[in-house]
């Protein structure tokens, strides 16, 4: 059996960036430390975060008084940093800062006098986060049909913002779906959709054109993972979300000739690997790379962390 690796695959900046917080915060103050939700989307990466030290929780409330406190690199909302502001909580800021530029893109359009649209998951902790950065109401669609059912009259002045890890192509079909209701319609360039959602969707476009089945490595809670799965499904390939490699049937690969293997921005590298080997125990495999984009991306890490 081939397999194929994707590139990229896997951890993008502002993940490397999130996890590295963590484990300096660990190394500086000493266990615990609180980060609010999961500071990504993987359980495997939170298991290994919890037995170093670092303790999980949904609610500020839930973080004992002076306990170093972590954002997730989802971001928050404005009333939860007001919040731990309040109970004066140390805070350190994970915050990705492709999810924070979507922030101030929506404050920004919000102080113009325009009515903000989100493109995003109901429900999704980026989105939460993203609407409870701007004062006043922010409309949420997540399909073109809600578009029309915006309580909005077609001359409001309206400005999109988007969700970091969805699909470049659904998003441009929602956005052109706004331009033609609204007559006065504002919003970022489509390429500031979030780079590694981008090159990962390229990437598994990519894998379709050699593999017979596809498996993207990452948690059913993971957006831009689902989404690489979509996508190799759009492209005519049987294709499969795993969180780990116990969760590989082996009738998906008992007949494919070549495999192409993913991962989603918050998985890490080690359970690539691992499918790899389960692959392995049920027949000889020949693992190539398929050449991509390549990324350069470094996020700084907050200064009280590098002594800055």
């Amino acid at each position: 059996m081939k397999i194929i690796l994707a590139t990229p695959r896997g951890f993008c900046a502002g993940v490397i960036r999130a996890i590295e917080i963590v484990e300096l915060a660990l190394k500086k103050y000493g266990p615990p430390v609180y980060v609010r939700h999961e500071i990504v989307h993987n359980r495997h990466v939170v298991k290994s975060l919890e037995a170093k030290g670092a303790r999980f929780v949904e609610h500020l409330g839930d973080i004992p008084a002076g306990a170093i406190t972590i954002f997730s690199a989802h971001g928050v909302a404005q009333s939860v940093e007001d919040e731990a502001r309040n109970r004066g909580l140390p805070v350190l800021d994970a915050t990705c800062p492709l999810v924070a530029k979507v922030h101030n893109q929506a404050r920004r359009y919000n102080a113009q006098g325009r009515t903000v649209v989100l493109i995003g998951h109901a429900g999704h902790p980026e989105v939460e986060g993203t609407m409870g950065r701007v004062e006043g109401d922010v409309h949420l669609v997540q399909a073109i049909e809600d578009v029309e059912a915006l309580p909005l009259p077609d001359h409001t002045p309206i400005a999109y913002v988007t969700q970091t890890t969805l699909s470049i192509d659904d998003t441009r079909l929602i956005i052109a779906a706004l331009k033609h209701r609204f007559s006065d319609v504002a919003g970022p360039d489509i390429r500031d959709i979030c780079y590694a959602t981008q090159n990962r969707q390229w990437a598994v476009r990519e894998l379709a054109k050699d593999a017979d089945v596809i498996l993207v490595v990452g948690s059913n809670n993971s957006s831009n993972s689902n989404r690489l799965r979509e996508i190799g499904e759009e492209c005519g390939v049987p294709s499969y979300l795993i969180a780990d490699e116990s969760k590989i049937d082996r009738e998906w690969v008992r007949n494919a000739r070549s495999v192409g293997l993913t991962a989603g921005a918050s998985a890490p590298e080690v359970l690539i690997e691992r499918v790899i080997d389960r692959l392995a125990e049920w027949g000889r495999v020949d693992v190539s790379t398929l050449s991509g984009r390549e990324e350069r991306i470094q996020f700084r890490l907050p200064a009280e962390l590098i002594g800055g």
